[in-house]
């Protein structure tokens, strides 16, 4: 048999995981699965035919160590998936920059490097918005995500502490993410799978389960689909798994996320998305 690590953390007990679910179908392909943490420094790569990154959650705490160990796995004899210069261009979200020079339409942003007062009173001038989005260009997991509204306080000295010295985005709150909700779209190796709508909880603008958000699988309309394959044509490798993240403004669809590394790809809301993933995966290692 072949084998395979899922690339992961060293605990997933705080989070909703659900890549359990390829190990089947992998197996019936011929590959042995086994999970390994990202932070395990005594793994020989070369021990591996290939290493999928899949849920090392916690990468953007330590960033340069994780770069680092990509670089290792690259260099290994091991194939590297999603690829390396894949991974590279999508860790820091001014790859939605690219995209958006590029045709694809995205939620509006201001890009920054240097957080202070005067640069959020512009940013909700810029926008003529009630309500913001700040988030930093790397991150995962909605974390030091922040909704600020200039009808209420906002703890500047908090923000100061998190961004000053930290690149960072801000966009208008969309209120659609609310009602109905994030549009996720899953390719894998070019192919549709599959689609969900994830919607936060009452009170909540984070639509990740771990703070309560509710998923339900969806038929995309065809406009969907349409901005999804847009954005899948400027990407600048091939990807074996794609999650598009989008919300509806009107009539049209913004992008908001391209996830590249180590998206959820909700297993757990198709039954035969498990199997899309591992067939598509075995033809992937198969081409490279």
């Amino acid at each position: 048999m072949k084998h395979c690590a899922l690339l992961t953390m060293d605990d997933l007990s705080d989070f909703e995981c659900y890549d359990h679910l390829i190990n089947p179908p992998l197996n019936k392909l011929g590959w042995q699965v086994e999970d390994v943490s990202w932070k395990n420094k005594q793994v020989n790569w070369n021990n591996y035919d290939a290493v999928i990154v899949r849920s090392p959650w916690d990468y953007q705490e330590h960033l340069d160590e994780f770069i680092l160990l990509l670089k290792n796995i690259e260099g290994s004899t091991a194939l590297l998936v999603n690829s390396l210069e894949l991974q590279l261009w999508n860790i820091n979200k001014k790859y939605l920059k690219t995209l958006e020079d590029k045709g694809c339409k995205i939620v509006p942003t201001l890009w920054q490097n240097s957080y202070s007062e005067d640069s959020l009173v512009q940013a909700f001038d810029y926008f003529s918005c009630d309500e913001l989005i700040i988030k930093p260009c790397v991150s995962a997991g909605a974390s030091d995500t922040f909704r600020l509204s200039n009808k209420q306080p906002i703890e500047h000295n908090k923000l100061t502490q998190i961004f000053n010295h930290r690149d960072f985005m801000m966009q208008p709150f969309i209120k659609q993410i609310l009602d109905p909700g994030e549009y996720s779209i899953f390719y894998f190796n070019g192919q549709y799978s599959h689609a969900i709508l994830k919607t936060p909880k009452e009170n909540d603008f984070r639509v990740q389960e771990e703070y309560g958000g509710q998923l339900a699988i969806i038929d995309p309309s065809q406009a969907l689909l349409q901005h999804s394959q847009e954005v899948l044509q400027q990407l600048p490798d091939q990807s074996l798994y794609a999650r598009l993240d989008f919300v509806k403004v009107e009539d049209d669809y913004l992008l908001m996320e391209a996830e590249l590394i180590e998206p959820s790809l909700y297993f757990n809301m198709d039954d035969q998305s498990a199997s899309r993933f591992a067939k598509a995966f075995n033809h992937y290692y198969e081409e490279n």
